[in-house]
C-alpha cells in the first residue's frame, strides 16, 4: 500500500457502503462504492441529490481504513460528480496502489485526463432531454482507454436517436464498451432493447440492478 501524507487535504464524502454492482460491465460485483459530495450538474432524472451536500470530512487515511473493513476486490469512486473535488485523484491512485480494481463514475462535465490509468473510468455523456447536454467535455473522449465505459441516459427516444448519431459520428464503439441505460420512470427498458436491436446497435442495454433488488434508496 502507498505511504499516504497525513497533511493531505481532506474529501466530503456522502457515505460509503458495500453492495452489488448494479451497473456497467462488473455488474452483479459486490462492490464498495465511495460516493462524494458535490456535483456541478442537475440532471433532470438525477437519483442522489442527497449528495449534492452535506456528508462529512474525511482523510484519505480514514476512507481506505473504512474500505478495507469489507474486503472488496472492486472499488467504484462515484458521486455526486467525485471529480469536483481535487484530492479524488489522490483518493484513485491510493486505492489502486492497495490492490483493489477501480472504477469512477463521473458526469463528463470534468477532465479526465489527470485520472491514474488503472482506473477503469465510466463517462456519461448527457443526452438533450437530461438538460446538461451542453456540459458535455467532448475532449474527454481522447482520454479513454479500452478498459474504460461510455454510458448515455435516455430519457425519451429523442435521446436514443440522438446517442445513436454520437455513437456513429465519433465512433465510440471502437474506443471501449458503450452503455444505453433508460432513466428510471422516463423510458421503459424493452423499448430501448428493441431499437438496439432493430437498428444493430453494438452497445450493451443497462438496467440498474441494485435499484430492482433495493429501489431507490441510499446505501445500495
Amino acid at each position: 500500500m502507498s505511504v499516504i501524507s497525513s497533511a493531505s487535504e481532506p474529501l466530503r464524502v456522502s457515505e460509503i457502503f458495500f453492495s452489488l454492482q448494479g451497473e456497467t460491465s462488473r455488474v452483479g460485483l459486490p462492490t464498495v462504492f465511495v460516493r462524494l459530495t458535490g456535483c456541478p450538474l442537475r440532471c433532470n432524472y438525477c437519483d442522489t441529490t442527497y449528495a449534492f451536500s452535506g456528508g462529512q470530512n474525511m482523510s484519505l487515511e480514514a476512507i481506505l481504513a473504512e474500505v478495507a473493513r469489507y474486503a472488496p476486490r472492486y472499488v467504484t469512486v462515484t458521486g455526486g460528480e467525485p471529480l469536483a473535488q481535487k484530492n479524488c485523484q489522490s483518493l484513485l491512485r491510493a486505492l489502486c496502489d492497495a490492490g483493489y480494481e477501480v472504477s469512477l463514475e463521473t458526469g463528463g462535465a470534468l477532465d479526465v485526463g489527470g485520472v491514474d490509468a488503472r482506473v477503469m473510468k465510466v463517462l456519461d455523456i448527457k443526452t438533450p432531454a437530461s438538460g446538461e447536454m451542453e456540459k458535455n467535455l467532448w475532449s474527454n473522449l481522447e482520454h479513454l482507454n479500452p478498459q474504460d465505459e461510455i454510458k448515455f441516459v435516455l430519457c425519451d427516444e429523442a435521446d436514443y436517436q440522438w446517442a445513436k448519431q454520437v455513437l456513429a459520428e465519433r465512433k465510440l464503439a471502437q474506443r471501449c464498451e458503450v452503455l444505453f441505460s433508460p432513466a428510471q420512470g422516463q423510458l421503459a427498458a424493452r423499448d430501448v432493447a428493441e431499437w438496439i436491436l432493430r437498428d444493430r446497435l453494438p452497445v450493451r442495454l443497462q438496467v440498474q440492478l441494485h435499484k430492482l433488488l433495493w429501489g431507490n434508496k441510499a446505501g445500495h
